[in-house]
């Protein structure tokens, strides 16, 4: 029953209905609640007086301006009203139901007639505060809405029900328990209340005070009121119309308005519409019951979850703990290495100090014994021992010689801790999904529509399927080589529309596309086949796809007219790849590796550290962090001999910035090079050292200042990878054997900027050396 409280309580006041009256759009007022919201609108905002001037109607701020009206305008003399110039004057309200409310224009005249009797300004309007729609009140006023009797029956029944209704009808605050209810008044007092609002004296001497329990009864036990027609109030309702869905009296029949309508019992309607009722309320019980067992499943996830969060989080500290220890157990056998090294070194030292303390002692004594002797004036006793003495001193002063004066040991301990890559592995801890791998993504669909080929250029487009609940995180696209060869790719990117350039003229390709994410690959779309235009030298042309199947005669153009060079519609990474014709292989070959197409690319802000600001046209990039961050670029390589430059324009402080190629998922927060997804060249401004993995090579002198210019030669048919200061090559080749896919790739901190230049030529003494071998 607590439920139904809300459906029991006037929109605008917020207590329960007294003297429910029911609007034409099926909703209801308390009659006095009715009247206060009543906006009375000028003459010549009337209705009456906009037909005759012919005028539109003007909108109002504030009204739902449908339009529309439950009753029919000529049966009831109801109808919707769409607004008046002075109503957004008025400003808007809300009730303790948060409903909108529009209080009257003017203050009600003063009057000592019930709500219902006092008479109603000219041409005033009501407006639902639910629905918000308005109409315009005839000379019956309120009185012409008919009362809802049921809805106050239901009021009666709940207050009955609850112990509330015993409580005071008049506390401003919290409800004090009543007293008394006044049988007249029809209201439940407490004391306080009773002395303020109803003292017995005056008219009030009169009313009966009872018990609230005796007036509770009496409320139950007093006769219903009759429903009489709103036409005619003396008249009770005997018939319904179903036409104007409403009850009438036998004079609304007689009258004439609803002669021509068709009128059944209002017994049989009554029984009608109740099983009617009863049936849609069958169905919303059954959504009702349905929702309460999702509630109690919902309940159940809470209290399952907190279980599970709670044994995880135990899981998870006993697993961090037991790397802890592990930890401690490895640090205790290294510091035990350490101290066995540190004894080793003090007892050889030692050992040197005592064995040299020894023998400076037997040095010290021969030497005061020698300086003794020398004292000596007998001539002929000196010579006795003079010869054995210099031969004593002599050979103590080669024992002194033979490496004593030299330490056996050095202080420094001979031990090197590498702990990058355990530290690499703790970055990298992280939760592994204990479920079953997701699923991969579901087969693109190619979009026919807007497929097209020109000239020698084909733009495919493609989508995921509506109904796929797996997200791909990018997609392949791959083309044959126009003779039904190997399919190669030509595109990996997260965009859905790509044009390829550079085709064969009058040549068939077929197409397929697939999609990828952590899990896998999806299956291949369905083949497209795609026809290029006839002449190079004719009118451009647009052919939509599909085309027909059937393969035409090729016609070759160069070998330099075969390269397949890829240019997205959209943001993406692409790959450019070198493809000719299996006739001309050999004969080209040398040229082939020389003459690839060049890249033209920027960097990528997509898959940049945060930090990474970004300038002309994602050219240009910086740092807001003192550390180093990564920033790659869109183009990925996979094949094939490709340049850039890079040139800085700044340099402050003297820092380290690195240069290279990377992976895709290369770490983006530490140094170019640190981890194995990178292979760099970093430079100071006095010398330069090639780092892959945490390994420092090559140490070359030659540093970088501002203005300087640094090249990233990438040479794929090689597999090498080359570097360049100032047009002049740093140090040797950086690295060999290097395969898959490659992204330029910068690492740099606040104190640099530095200036990507793409689209350039392989550096002439590299072609050169190239061509001879």
């Amino acid at each position: 029953m607590e439920e139904m409280e809300e459906e029991l309580k006037c929109p605008v006041c917020g207590s329960f209905y007294r003297e429910p009256i029911i609007l034409p759009c099926s909703h209801n007022l308390c009659q006095a609640c009715a009247r206060n919201i009543l906006v009375q609108t000028p003459e010549s905002e009337s209705p009456q007086s906009r037909r005759a001037s012919g005028s539109g109607v003007s909108d109002y701020d504030y009204l739902d301006l449908d339009k529309m009206s439950l009753y029919s305008e000529a049966d009831s003399g109801y109808g919707s009203y769409g607004g008046f110039a002075s109503a957004p004057t008025t400003p808007c309200q809300r009730s303790p139901n948060g409903v909108r409310v529009f209080p009257p224009a003017m203050p009600p005249p003063a009057t000592h007639l019930s709500p219902a009797l006092a008479p109603v300004p000219r041409n005033s309007c009501i407006t639902c505060p639910q629905c918000h729609r308005s109409l315009i009140l005839d000379d019956r006023g309120l009185r012409g809405f008919p009362k809802n009797r049921v809805l106050e029956g239901v009021i009666d029944r709940y207050q009955q029900s609850k112990a509330a209704a015993l409580k005071c009808q008049l506390c401003e605050k919290a409800p004090k328990e009543a007293t008394v209810m006044c049988e007249q008044c029809d209201v439940f007092y407490c004391d306080p209340c009773r002395l303020r609002c109803h003292p017995p004296r005056g008219p009030l001497a009169k009313h009966r005070l009872v018990p609230p329990a005796q007036g509770r009864v009496s409320r139950r036990l007093s006769p219903r009121k009759v429903s009489t027609c709103t036409d005619h109030e003396l008249e009770n309702h005997s018939m319904y119309c179903v036409q104007c869905k409403m009850p009438v009296c036998y004079q609304c029949l007689e009258e004439g308005k609803h002669s021509s309508h068709e009128v059944k019992a209002l017994g049989a309607m009554w029984k009608l519409h109740k099983s009617q009722l009863s049936q849609a309320l069958n169905g919303l019980s059954d959504r009702a019951k349905e929702a309460k067992e999702f509630l109690v499943q919902l309940r159940n996830m809470v209290q399952q979850i907190q279980e599970n969060n709670v044994e995880f989080e135990a899981c998870l500290v006993a697993q961090c703990d037991a790397l802890i220890d592990a930890l401690n157990r490895r640090k205790a056998q290294l510091l035990a290495r350490v101290n066995k090294e540190h004894e080793h070194k003090l007892k050889v030292v030692r050992d040197q100090i005592s064995h040299c303390t020894v023998k400076l002692r037997q040095t010290t004594g021969l030497m005061e014994y020698c300086l003794e002797v020398i004292k000596e004036n007998d001539p002929s006793g000196f010579l006795q021992i003079s010869d054995a003495l210099i031969r004593r001193v002599h050979l103590t002063e080669d024992q002194w010689g033979k490496g004593t004066l030299t330490p056996r040991m050095t202080t420094d301990f001979d031990l090197s801790l590498d702990n990058s890559s355990l530290l690499q592995s703790i970055h990298q801890l992280d939760f592994v999904q204990m479920k079953a791998s997701s699923p991969v993504p579901a087969t693109p669909i190619l979009q026919l529509e807007e497929c097209c080929t020109r000239n020698n250029s084909a733009t495919l487009s493609w989508k995921q399927p509506p109904l796929s609940g797996v997200a791909a995180e990018g997609y392949i696209l791959e083309l044959d080589d126009g003779s039904g060869g190997q399919f190669r790719e030509v595109y990996v990117g997260k965009e859905t529309m790509c044009t390829v350039d550079g085709l064969h003229f009058n040549s068939t390709y077929n197409a397929r596309v697939k999609a990828f994410n952590k899990t896998g690959v999806s299956p291949y779309s369905k083949t497209l086949v795609l026809q290029t235009s006839e002449d190079p030298d004719s009118e451009e042309q647009t052919l939509p796809f599909p085309v027909p199947s059937e393969r035409l005669p090729l016609r070759r153009m160069s070998p330099f007219s075969s390269t397949l060079n890829l240019q997205p519609s959209f943001p993406g990474r692409s790959y450019f790849d070198f493809r000719s014709s299996p006739h001309q292989m050999s004969l080209h070959s040398s040229l082939q590796s020389l003459n690839a197409p060049v890249a033209w690319f920027a960097f990528d802000p997509g898959s940049a550290h945060s930090d990474i600001i970004f300038s002309n046209d994602n050219l240009t990039v910086t740092c807001s962090s003192y550390d180093d961050r990564v920033v790659l670029g869109k183009t990925g390589f996979s094949k094939g001999v490709h340049y850039w430059e890079l040139t800085v324009d700044r340099y402050d402080n003297h820092p380290d910035p690195a240069f290279g190629v990377a992976r895709i998922d290369v770490m983006k927060d530490v140094m170019l090079g640190k981890d194995d997804k990178a292979w760099a060249m970093y430079v100071d401004n006095n010398r330069s050292w090639f780092m892959h993995n945490n390994s420092h090579t090559n140490r070359t002198e030659g540093g970088i200042n501002k203005g300087a210019t640094i090249g990233v030669l990438l040479d794929l048919n090689r597999k090498t990878l080359t570097f360049f200061v100032n047009d002049e090559q740093q140090g040797p080749i950086a690295f060999e054997n290097v395969e898959g896919l490659f992204f330029p790739a910068v690492s740099l901190n606040r104190n640099v900027q530095v200036t990507l230049h793409t689209g350039l030529p392989v550096p002439d003494f590299y072609s050169s050396r190239a061509s001879i071998a």
